[in-house]
């Protein structure tokens, strides 16, 4: 969890400490539900701001369901760590810019498949993305990766 200061951005929209680090809020989710093959019952989609200041990286994580990244502000360096039971364990090793920068070779959104390992490195300047999560996000479908020799 993120225990620095809250940055301006974040005051301006609101956003909380994420576990995996950078700063967020849910700004919508579907209220068209569905079942899940487990039984469990999810929004069909879900969407949450998500700052990470300059300097700052994700930890390595999971989502179970796919997971779209769209650029808003600065960019972000995503990194996927495959489908492994820990990162780098199960092939990908794929990277992408998150950004507006379409000169530069930055995307404006990049998709996450469900349950690939996804973490974001530190840049040099802000960045303010939006993800997109189907079916919905819930906290029981996220994993971080488990801490060194735990």
């Amino acid at each position: 969890m993120n225990d620095a200061p809250r940055p301006a951005r974040a005051e301006q929209l609101d956003l909380e400490p994420h576990p995996e680090g950078g700063w967020f809020r849910q700004t919508w989710a579907s209220p068209v539900e569905l079942a899940l093959p487990d039984g469990r019952v999810r929004p069909t989609a879900t969407l949450i701001y998500f700052l990470l200041p300059a300097g700052e990286a994700s930890a390595w994580h999971t989502v179970r369901s796919d997971e779209l990244w769209m650029a808003h502000e600065g960019s972000v360096v995503l990194e996927l760590g495959g489908h492994g039971d820990l990162p780098g364990e199960g092939g990908q090793g794929e990277s992408w810019v998150v950004g507006t920068d379409l000169a530069a070779g930055e995307l404006p959104q990049v998709l996450v498949p469900a349950g690939v390992w996804q973490r974001t490195v530190p840049s040099v300047a802000d960045a303010l993305v939006s993800c997109l999560v189907s079916p919905g996000f819930d906290f029981d479908d996220f994993a971080l990766e488990p801490p060194a020799g735990g």
